[in-house]
């Protein structure tokens, strides 16, 4: 199986990398939204969010808390978003776990990918006790 991203890792595909330790490595993305866009990535190969353990996840958030840090001290954005896409339907295009760190300066024409209104308060409650347990998901029959 070819990962684009397991081959940034083993430096056989290039790339402009801005943080590395053990576990992780964050790189710039090829197709930024904003100037100091950048991916974070676990080493070890790992598709998604639900096969990323405990461990890898843990190295994950704390290399995105180091770049975020350096991103706000070198190119000082007005703020920063972290987004994960998971799965096809959710726009992932690579399917090595990633979070992209994209710097905001105000006025960069970055528009959300969502539009958000109020939900119906029923629903909310309902899908609520779904997650707790209490409650089983309403199948059709």
């Amino acid at each position: 199986m070819h990962c684009l991203f397991c081959s940034i890792v083993d430096g056989s595909s290039a790339s402009n990398i801005v943080y590395d330790d053990d576990h992780c490595l964050a790189f710039m993305d090829i197709l930024p939204m904003t100037p100091g866009h950048c991916l974070v990535i676990p080493k070890r190969h790992v598709r998604d969010i639900f096969e990323l353990d405990d461990d890898d996840a843990a190295h994950v958030m704390q290399a995105c808390r180091s770049v975020a840090n350096i991103v706000h001290d070198r190119l000082e954005p007005l703020g920063i978003n972290l987004v994960n896409n998971n799965g096809a339907a959710a726009d992932q295009s690579q399917f090595h776990f990633h979070i992209h760190l994209i710097p905001r300066y105000g006025r960069d024409r970055l528009l959300h990918p969502w539009e958000r209104s109020y939900g119906n308060p029923d629903q909310i409650r309902s899908i609520a006790e779904i997650l707790r347990g209490e409650r089983e998901i309403p199948r059709p029959e």
